[in-house]
């Protein structure tokens, strides 16, 4: 009988507990993967239908609640970011795509121009949200990806755009590691209520919504202007930076000039 008391028998038996430790976590990764990847679009999905005001922070859904407002409100399209164009012969489904996986590909993405919300890669395409009353309805807002580094890491959120393709229906930060308390007030729906209503563009169409220390005034006497968080200035300026940068050209900005001329969803 082997001797269990020796130093062999224990490096033997802690390399053996390992393998069958890594063995079982890397099955289950692999196995939860699908359930993961479906239940990260369902939480980006939620969260289109909070920046379109189409559901309060306060309501609890059920998944098939979520899918089915989804369904029947939101239309999914891929956009060339580069002409603002729609992408109908993209090689991407737009039930699928993942649009922040897409940046980190070579053949999906390319380098961004210089920006102040320190954007390093561009995807390719792009996924726009479009909320209708109703499946068939007529689009009432459009909601965008938008992302830009904040404090501490990449802030990742969606910002609503009304039909008029300037005023502000709505904005959501799900995923974000600003400090609680201070940066991560980005997630509260309280500050976040204070973009609503607010103008993206000013009259000459140029990127103008940003953040002020201090009060803004009301959104019909104070249009571009939304308080900054107490406390987390470089948190707040990221938030707008990065706003900036995907109202502008080298974001949706060529989208967003089609969208509110032509009309078409």
């Amino acid at each position: 009988m082997p001797r269990t008391d020796g130093t062999r028998y224990t490096l033997l038996f802690a390399t053996a507990v390992c393998v069958v430790c890594a063995l079982v976590v890397a099955a289950s990764a692999v196995g939860l993967r699908s359930q993961q990847e479906d239940n990260a679009r369902l939480f980006r999905q939620k969260n289109v239908l909070l920046a379109a005001g189409l559901v309060q922070p306060s309501q609890d859904l059920s998944r098939a609640e979520v899918q089915a407002l989804f369904d029947r409100s939101i239309t999914i399209r891929v956009v060339d970011i580069a002409s603002g164009r729609y992408a109908e012969g993209a090689p991407v489904d737009p039930a699928v795509y993942d649009q922040r996986r897409a940046r980190s590909d070579p053949a999906l993405s390319r380098e961004a121009p210089p920006n102040d919300a320190k954007v390093a890669r561009l995807p390719t395409y792009g996924l726009v949200y479009l909320v209708r009353d109703g499946k068939d309805g007529p689009v009432q807002q459009v909601v965008l990806p938008i992302e830009g580094i904040g404090m501490w890491g990449t802030l990742y959120g969606f910002l609503a755009i009304d039909r008029d393709g300037r005023t502000v229906r709505g904005i959501t930060f799900y995923d974000q590691k600003e400090t609680p308390g201070l940066g991560g007030e980005i997630s509260n729906p309280k500050w976040q209520a204070l973009w609503v209503g607010r103008h993206a563009y000013d009259e000459r169409w140029e990127p103008r919504i940003t953040v002020i220390k201090g009060t803004a005034g009301p959104p019909e006497q104070d249009r571009y202007r939304v308080d900054a968080i107490s406390g987390a200035t470089i948190t707040s300026n990221g938030v707008a930076r990065l706003i900036g940068f995907w109202l502008s050209a080298d974001g949706y900005g060529r989208y967003l000039k089609q969208f509110r001329e032509e009309g078409k969803g």
